[in-house]
């Protein structure tokens, strides 16, 4: 299905969806710029988008595929595509991996994403592979599968590129350093749904050598594909997979589009194809920065809302993860959580380190301190009684929580 013009996508929206039809009584029939759109707003689409009764879908569901998010920052999602939207969205991904060179032909290629219970990872990523326009050998193992077993898969049939979660990732690694291994034939290691962080990137080298670190592509359940990977050392970068789909950047502040490079906004996509669940200036939850707007390259800065309030301090999870970076001089941290706890009448937090090895002496105490002096209202409220000191837990990367159906890092932890 070819990308449609904005006044096409926008009159069958208007027509036979009864949410647009309401968001869009007082737009103009005539539509030549996405800014002559009201932005959709998250919660009123999800109420909207329910079943039964649901008021998004623009036909009933005849063919094709539903997903499922998460479900890791809230309520669960669903996310239906026609056969035809699945196969485009697919195309439109895996070009995007050949044009970067992450792709090549006869490449051998695990998947080591999630599956079942409606979750896209595993499912969308095979028909990725499938629909490129080079021959790849498809190794379909699944991020629930045995490590012992993907380690076995990998020496088995030389594998070059994998596909998965970092969080998976790095349990693979661990268990090849533990065992004294490495995968040498590992060419890519490329990750999505969730950040690769700069402080497993030592962690994953040792036990993949001569591989390097990529993007998979940027993408969301509910937006679908919204960026393709770029060559370089960043892979928080992306670039826009127009005429598919578009992305704008949206001043949080003022609401107006951003036009320049550098300045954080949020993302919003429009998926130019997609007719039976329209997404049309969707917020997608996530902060980004233009790097080469001439080309719609941007620049993914973290989620927009993840945080989480101890007292009255509220903490982000990438704010907190700069500081351990900066005092863990040795690269010892492979990942991280926080954890929100009450006891005794009070709240805390538990800052939940993953390593391979046991931490230096004090090591614990100096990020408590880096993390007081990067966040004063926390130490303030510490010495008010008002909630309890920071304390640091240690345990293995794979003792880290994680979904247990998406197998994504859970960033924030609430036992409260």
């Amino acid at each position: 299905m070819p990308a449609k013009s904005l006044q096409v996508l926008v009159d069958y929206a208007r027509r036979n969806s009864p949410f647009y039809s309401d968001l869009y009584r007082d737009v103009p029939e005539v539509v030549t710029d996405l800014t002559q759109l009201p932005l959709v707003t998250q919660e009123a689409f999800w109420e909207a988008n329910t079943y039964p009764d649901n008021r998004v879908l623009t036909r009933p569901l005849t063919d094709g595929v539903v997903y499922k998010s998460g479900g890791t920052t809230g309520a669960p999602k669903f996310s239906p595509w026609s056969e035809e939207e699945n196969r485009d969205a697919a195309i439109a991904f895996g070009t995007g991996l050949v044009r970067a060179g992450l792709l090549r032909p006869g490449h051998r290629v695990a998947n080591l994403f999630m599956a079942g219970e409606l979750y896209g990872g595993f499912l969308f990523t095979n028909d990725v592979l499938a629909n490129a326009s080079i021959e790849t050998l498809r190794l379909p193992i699944a991020g629930a599968a045995p490590v012992e077993f993907v380690a076995a898969v990998f020496k088995e049939f030389g594998v070059n590129v994998t596909c998965g979660m970092s969080t998976t990732l790095v349990k693979l690694a661990d268990l090849l350093i533990e065992r004294g291994e490495t995968a040498d034939s590992v060419e890519s290691l490329l990750f999505a749904g969730e950040p690769l962080f700069d402080d497993v990137r030592s962690v994953l080298a040792q036990a993949f050598p001569k591989a390097t670190i990529g993007s998979l592509g940027y993408a969301a359940i509910d937006g679908g594909p919204l960026g393709s990977p770029v060559p370089g050392g960043d892979v928080r970068v992306h670039q826009s997979l127009a005429p598919y789909s578009v992305v704008e950047l949206i001043d949080e502040a003022t609401g107006e589009p951003i036009t320049s490079p550098g300045v954080p906004g949020r993302l919003v996509g429009t998926n130019m194809s997609r007719t039976l669940m329209p997404l049309i200036r969707y917020p997608v939850g996530d902060r980004a920065e233009w790097t080469d707007t001439s080309r719609m390259r941007f620049r993914l800065l973290g989620r927009s809302g993840d945080s989480i309030k101890v007292g009255p301090d509220v903490l982000r999870p990438g704010e907190i993860r700069a500081v351990v970076a900066r005092v863990d001089g040795d690269g010892l941290v492979s990942g991280m959580q926080l954890v929100a706890r009450r006891w005794d009448g009070k709240d805390g937090l538990v800052l939940r380190l993953a390593a391979r090895a046991e931490p230096a002496e004090g090591l614990s105490q100096a990020v408590v301190d880096a993390v007081y002096a990067a966040s004063p209202p926390y130490p303030r409220a510490v010495d008010r009684g008002v909630i309890h000191p920071i304390t640091v837990e240690w345990v293995r990367p794979s003792e880290l929580a994680t979904n247990s159906r998406t197998g994504k890092l859970i960033e924030v932890v609430d036992e409260r």
